[in-house]
Order: C-alpha cells, then structure tokens, then sequence
C-alpha cells in the first residue's frame, strides 16, 4: 500500500480502523521546536464527530501517545512516531460485507486486490479513520509554517445545495480563519450553517447521507513557493488532499468556471500596493505555473455523500455471484464534510510546507 506522502518531509501513516491502533511516522522535522501534545489533541477535537445527530456515535477519545521524536518537549530530530489506539470497535459490525461488498466503499475493489487478506472491519486501512493521524502530521505542519506567518484555514462552503459564505480570495487573512472554529458547524455565515444543520438531520432520518464542498485557503505564503510541472503546488496539495477518503474533486481558484470565461475576464491583473506586487482578482488561486504568485491560495473540495447508509442498496454475494440487497447497520455519519474541513487543513499544511521547505534551500 502507497501510504506515504512528501518529498523533505516523510510522513507515513499506518493502522486500520478497528485495529489496535492507528497512528503515523514523520522524517525529516526539524529539531528544537516546541511540541505540545494538548495541542494535538485540540486539533483532532475539531475532527470529532458532533453528538446532535449530525455524527456517528462511534466514541473515540483521541489520545494522542508520541513514542519516539519528542525530548523533554521539544522535537528531537529522530523520527516523529505518535498512535491513537481505537477503543470504541465493534468488529461484529462488518462481518457481511466480505462477502457482500458496499456500495461506493472499497470493499469491492480491496478484495479484488488482495484476495481477503485485508482488514475490512471498517474499512480497515480505507476508512477516514486513517485521517486522525493524518491530522497529527497536519498539526505539526500548520505549527511550522505559523512560525513563517503561513496560515491555513477552511470552511463548509456548501452541503448538498445550502450554500456558506465564501473567503474573499484576495483579502482573507489569518483572522478570517477563528471564527470559522467556534460554531457548531465550521462556517462563515452561521444562518446558512442551521439550514446545513436542518439538511444533514433530515438525510440522517431518512437513512440517507448528503455530500457538500469545503473551501481552503493558504495565506502568507511567499511568491517563488512551488515548482513547474509535476511538483507543481497544485499537484503537491491536490496528491495530499486525496489522501482523504472522500474527497472526489478539487478545483483552484475559479476552476471549472474558467472554461467559460474569456481571457479577458480570468486574467488577473498586476498591481503594485505598498511595494508588493499583487494582483487585483485572483481568479487564478494564488498559483502560477506551478508557483505561488503571493495571493493567497484559494481552493475548493468535492466530498461525496457517507456510502454507508441505512437505505436499502443493490449489491452481490461474491461467494454465490448472485444479485443481493444490503442495508448498512452500524455508527457512521449522515455527512462526512463537518469532520473532514480539519483534514483538508491538515493535508494541506502538510504539502505546503514540504513545497516551503524547497523554497527554504534556494533563500
């Protein structure tokens, strides 16, 4: 399995979701910074599921234990290793779909491959439970890159058609970013959050599940950040952020819409304000060429609906090769997109920074 990702950093994660544990190995930080592992665990909190029927109810703590990579508070420069052990698993809960696959899950594809020999207890080594370490590696990197003034931030920018308010792509900021935390719901605009609130309650009632979109934005990030072609900045965050289970799609800046655009409406023209060069839209997201052009990064994700629903569903039995039905049982999310804005931060801190450290060599 290709789970690890980076290029000056290494960071490798590794468990199944209703294993011991899960955890992760990051090479390549550097020495003498300080580490709290309170804040860790405050980062992965925003991960966890919201018990107001917008969550599962599967109830892990989270703890986080850092077993090498730390010296009296500080990282070391050996390898970083941390785990969360799963505590709240319910093996029994999986037992069928070994046999009869689920709908928009790997289970299928996972047997193809390896024949059985895979965990599927919960999607083992598929399933989002694997972003909890993901975003101890995230932590870590957002903590590096805020030591350059890099900030990075996200929000629901919609769930199914409830649509948030938008970052302005050209002047948001650091401070853009708190108050998106402190809602139930991390939006801009806390009116549209209720009806996202109304809208996930009433999939979930109807043993249904309902997918959404999350915006990100990278800030302070120096123009001459990335590289052309195939370590461009788009490639490196786009590799990242797929590394969430349900990510489907990605776009920058205005993406999609572009294609209906003429260049004369998409150029974004270059400005000089107090002695920087800018540019005053920023249709292109903050990325040129592979490059950041030193406008914030703007960019958005598609996440699909929970595959797991209760809702009757068409599958096989792969040991007879006939015609099933199958409806999932079990703890899993209306909608995975709340818990997922704290990974997307996550991935993309951990890409940046790996592209910063690039930068860093020629400075």
């Amino acid at each position: 399995m290709s789970s690890s990702f980076g290029k000056n950093i290494r960071v490798s994660l590794f468990g199944q979701s209703h294993g011991e544990a899960v955890g992760v190995v990051i090479d390549g930080l550097p020495s003498g910074i300080p580490l709290d592992v309170n804040y860790l665990e405050a980062f992965l909190k925003r991960r966890a599921p919201a018990f107001n029927n917008l969550g599962t109810t599967r109830n892990e703590s989270d703890a986080v234990e850092i077993l090498s990579g730390l010296y009296k508070g500080r990282l070391c420069g050996a390898p970083f290793a941390a785990i969360i052990r799963n505590k709240d698993i319910k093996q029994s809960d999986y037992s069928q779909f070994l046999d009869n696959p689920r709908p928009g899950h790997a289970d299928f594809t996972a047997q193809m491959k390896y024949k059985g020999a895979q965990d599927f207890s919960g999607g083992g080594h598929f399933s989002g439970r694997l972003t909890a370490p993901l975003c101890i590696a995230g932590a870590i990197c957002l903590k590096l890159l805020s030591l350059s003034d890099v900030f990075i931030g996200a929000h629901i920018e919609r769930i199914g058609n409830v649509w948030d308010s938008r970052f302005d792509p050209v002047y948001v900021n650091a401070e853009s970013f708190n108050a998106i935390k402190s809602g139930e719901l991390p939006v801009i605009n806390n009116a549209a959050g209720k009806e996202m609130s109304k809208l996930i309650k009433q999939a979930a009632k109807e043993g249904d599940s309902v997918g959404g979109a999350i915006e990100c934005a990278v800030v302070g990030l120096p123009a001459g950040v990335g590289e052309p072609m195939f370590e461009g900045l788009e490639n490196r965050i786009s590799a990242a952020v797929f590394g969430i289970p349900a990510v489907k799609g990605i776009e920058f800046g205005s993406g999609f819409a572009c294609s209906s655009m003429r260049g004369s409406e998409h150029n974004d023209s270059f400005i000089v304000e107090n002695g920087i060069v800018k540019t005053e839209t920023n249709n292109h997201g903050g990325i040129l060429g592979g490059i950041c052009s030193g406008m914030p990064i703007i960019f958005t994700l598609a996440v699909k609906p929970t595959p797991s629903i209760a809702k009757e569903q068409n599958t096989v039995s792969l040991s007879q090769m006939k015609n099933t039905k199958i409806s999932v049982k079990g703890r899993h999310d209306p909608c995975i997109v709340p818990r997922a804005v704290p990974c997307v931060e996550a991935a993309a801190a951990i890409s940046v920074y790996d592209a910063f450290l690039d930068y860093k060599k020629y400075q």
